[in-house]
């Protein structure tokens, strides 16, 4: 009789082991390892092999003329921003977020635009009745649009309910993690169901051309919970970012087979839902008429779209023999250590008997390394106690040897600053000729720099 090979899989990143373990091997999570059935070894399935007996696949060439996906522009310019001009037919898009972030909020107002322009869509969810989706829709005004609402955690009577009628433009499943098919073991939310509800949503999705959105939980470290394939199954990934205390949200695009990845949509939560933002630099500078020493504006760039953000820097001074504290909210601590190194090694500046703080304005966090040359000049003014103008911005790369190095797109960087209202810019010597109407100062080294922040030479 053919007997069943056990193997064990990881809860948290999928992987697979033939004995139980406490630890996980591949994640280092502990005690995620779970029994799943595996299957069936028989001689002639060992032996057997897949060269013969299926049916043939139609083969194309690569230079045929084929039709270009059709769009479906939600009507929300900064969500389209993000997907790259809106929904695909035939695609499956993947958002996570922390709780109560807005993702059913954003994607019940996308739900309810494209509702009213008259194309078929459904939603359904598996967290909440149907008629709790429905008075969260009255409080945002949203109540009279004919969305199709159901709750429901089975895919065979949702696949069933969807394959008796024309097929919807857009289907929302929120969220993925609670949705459960019958042909696998397990509870909702393990890593073998959520695989396998997540590949027979897709295969409906592509197979009738519709939109299908799945809502993904995030586990405490802010990755989608479940088996990283789930991400590979999807078109697009998008994170929405933010704190709940703050009034901001970003809408990020971590992968997209339709359009870029470096493209952002930028949301404000308001009683009415979430309103789109167009001016996001408003949101993330800080209003001050008086210079603040350690305080810096940095031009970001997010894809195509650049956005002011301030740069706060603290040093405290300790008393000999305390061991000095490094707190970033915001940037990459590594970076700022590296930043710390080369100004104590190239420019002479003491950092080692200071407890130093570092914050970006409105929980923003930044991955540009144009923001070294912004950091340094917000640390060197904290530190000597000299406010930076508050006309002034500051981008550029920093390397080991000191040297300031260009950075991407620096006209269109010092373009939106003047639209703000910055007079000045402190940027790489070789990007000077951007600094056009601006009072521009170019600096080949970060000795340089300090010289000029500090009065020397």
């Amino acid at each position: 009789m053919a007997k069943a090979q056990k193997r064990y899989v990881c809860q948290a990143c999928g992987g697979v082991s033939h004995r139980w373990q406490g630890q996980c091997a591949d994640c280092a999570e502990w005690n995620t390892m779970v029994e799943e059935a595996g299957v069936l070894l028989t001689p002639f399935a060992q032996k057997h092999h897949l060269r013969s007996g299926g049916q043939s696949v139609s083969l194309v060439a690569l230079d045929a003329e084929v039709e270009l996906p059709a769009r479906l522009p939600t009507g929300i310019a900064e969500f389209d921003r993000a997907l790259g001009g809106g929904f695909v037919a035939g695609s499956a898009t993947l958002i996570g977020g922390d709780p109560g972030i807005g993702k059913s909020t954003l994607l019940l107002q996308a739900a309810a635009k494209l509702a009213n322009r008259g194309l078929p869509v459904a939603y359904i969810s598996g967290e909440e009745a149907a008629d709790q989706v429905r008075l969260r829709a009255r409080r945002l005004g949203l109540g009279k649009a004919p969305v199709q609402l159901a709750a429901a955690t089975s895919v065979r009577d949702i696949l069933t309910t969807l394959e008796a009628g024309p097929p919807p433009a857009l289907l929302v499943i929120d969220s993925i993690q609670t949705m459960h098919s019958d042909l696998i073991e397990g509870a909702p939310g393990t890593v073998s169901q959520v695989r396998a509800s997540s590949q027979e949503l897709i295969r409906f999705a592509k197979e009738r051309g519709t939109a299908l959105v799945l809502v993904g939980h995030v586990t405490k470290d802010g990755s989608i919970a479940g088996p990283r394939v789930l991400e590979h199954m999807v078109d697009t990934v998008l994170a929405f970012e933010g704190e709940r205390s703050h009034q901001y949200r970003i809408l990020r695009a971590i992968k997209n087979r339709f359009g870029g990845t470096d493209e952002i949509g930028v949301f404000a939560m308001a009683e009415g839902g979430l309103g789109e933002v167009t001016n996001p630099s408003a949101l993330f500078l800080t209003s001050r008429d008086e210079s603040v020493a350690g305080a810096t504006v940095f031009p970001a760039l997010e894809g195509t779209r650049p956005v002011l953000v301030e740069i706060q820097a603290l040093t405290v001074r300790l008393a000999s023999g305390a061991t000095p504290r490094r707190a970033v909210v915001g940037w990459d601590s590594g970076r700022l250590a590296m930043i710390l190194a080369v100004l104590e090694a190239r420019c002479g500046l003491s950092f080692s008997s200071a407890e130093v703080y570092l914050n970006v304005a409105g929980g923003y966090r930044i991955s540009d390394p144009a923001a070294d040359l912004a950091v340094a000049t917000a640390l060197v003014s904290a530190l000597a106690e000299r406010p930076v103008p508050t006309d002034c911005v500051a981008f550029g790369e920093v390397a080991l040897s000191g040297e300031i190095r260009p950075v991407a797109h620096a006209e269109l960087r010092l373009k939106e600053a003047g639209k703000l209202g910055f007079e000045r810019a402190l940027l790489p010597a070789s990007a000077k000729a951007a600094g056009k109407g601006m009072r521009a100062s170019g600096f080949a080294t970060l000795v340089a720099l300090v010289d000029h922040l500090l009065g020397r030479g």
